[in-house]
């Protein structure tokens, strides 16, 4: 069990690179296709709407099963990739980058479930938080792998490089991970109507959703102004931007080892309320925090390390809140958070025009503060099955 869970996380680990190395090297994506900026920006926004997929993807991962889809999505980021770096025109390398995104939305729900179903309840929290160092480890690790590989043999070779490997991680989830029957197969009338139906009958469900979007509007307005604020405030250049991205990395993998040692122990329900809670005070500190570098950039990871801890404990507790649909409470987990990233983004450069971190801090706190309070309402009476 111990190596199938090693080599989904691997498996995540490039994932996550495909769909995050895009960001820091932009300009170089642009420069080498021969475009503005603003042609890869736009792709990269368009991405945030590939989690709406879940809506579909959910409900037919429940009927299908958790290891064919995932290796649909290997198998489809591995092509994609390959084609993204063998055929460097924008519209291909347009399509690549919005199919990793479509991947990861593929992946990520089938993953999750298939540990829901395979992992106790008493352990979901510990193991979906050591899954989760993927995600940290792709900006920590990840990334500058990613930029020795640009500078060593131009922009193309990411794109091979992670298609080969991606290549060579579906051989081995094809070998190393068992079939199984599809967890809903054996009902009748199982399909996409029935399994949403299922869903919005649970308050529990519609809390989590409603808390995922909201606790991602938060999020992701201080992080679209993060770089505009070390920039104004600070100074910082280009190079100097960088250490703020490892300063996020660090603190989300802070955040998963907190969830892998600690939600267990004190039980998700009271590990979310608790991170959410730390979340928002971290957000009201930010503008007493912005006296000086050190104490931004401490303000910052307090921020990203609280919010890593309660969005991974909110998908551990996730996994258990509709058994029977699992893959599809998750995908349209992920396609809320994906709709509230989009709003935090809108908000964010709204607010930091006209009030700065003073208006940032106090949006993305009001958001989380909300986000708790709805889910508290929602998982009231709630036990697991």
């Amino acid at each position: 069990m111990f190596f199938r869970f090693a080599l989904a996380t691997y498996c995540r680990f490039l994932l996550n690179v495909s769909r995050r190395f895009a960001y820091p090297f932009a300009p170089v994506l642009a420069r080498g296709l021969g475009v503005p900026l603003t042609a890869i920006s736009s792709i990269l926004a368009l991405n945030q709407f590939t989690t709406l997929s879940g809506v579909v993807i959910g409900p037919a991962t429940d009927r299908i099963g958790y290891k064919p889809m995932m290796l649909t999505a290997m198998g489809m980021l591995s092509l994609v990739l390959l084609a993204g770096g063998l055929v460097p025109q924008y519209g291909m390398v347009m399509a690549a980058l919005l199919l990793v995104g479509l991947g990861k939305s593929i992946f990520d729900p089938a993953l999750q479930a298939y540990v829901g179903k395979h992992i106790p309840f008493e352990k979901r929290g510990m193991v979906v938080g050591l899954l989760e160092v993927a995600w940290a480890a792709s900006m920590l690790i990840g990334i500058p792998l990613i930029g020795y590989a640009i500078e060593t043999w131009g922009w193309r070779s990411p794109f091979i490089i992670l298609g080969c490997l991606c290549l060579g991680g579906l051989v081995l989830l094809f070998y190393f991970i068992p079939g199984e029957k599809a967890p809903a197969a054996s009902g009748r009338g199982v399909g996409y109507k029935s399994a949403w139906k299922a869903l919005v009958r649970e308050r529990a469900c519609l809390g989590i959703l409603g808390f995922s979007f909201l606790l991602c509007a938060g999020n992701d307005c201080l992080f679209i102004a993060s770089g505009a604020w070390m920039e104004e405030s600070f100074g910082l250049g280009i190079a100097a931007l960088g250490m703020g991205a490892g300063i996020i990395g660090l603190a989300e993998l802070c955040g998963e080892g907190l969830t892998a040692s600690l939600s267990d122990k004190i039980g998700l329900p009271r590990a979310i309320m608790l991170g959410g809670i730390c979340c928002a005070a971290s957000y009201c500190l930010l503008p007493v925090l912005s006296f000086s570098l050190p104490s931004a950039l401490s303000g910052i990871f307090l921020v990203f390390m609280a919010f890593e801890f309660t969005i991974v404990s909110t998908l551990a507790l996730s996994t258990e809140l509709l058994p029977a649909y699992r893959a599809t409470l998750m995908s349209g987990l992920l396609s809320f958070a994906g709709l509230g990233r989009s709003f935090g983004t809108l908000m964010g450069g709204f607010l930091w025009e006209r009030m700065g971190i003073p208006g940032i801090g106090a949006f993305s706190a009001a958001m989380t503060v909300s986000a708790v309070l709805f889910l508290a309402w929602s998982l009231k009476g709630w036990k697991k099955e």
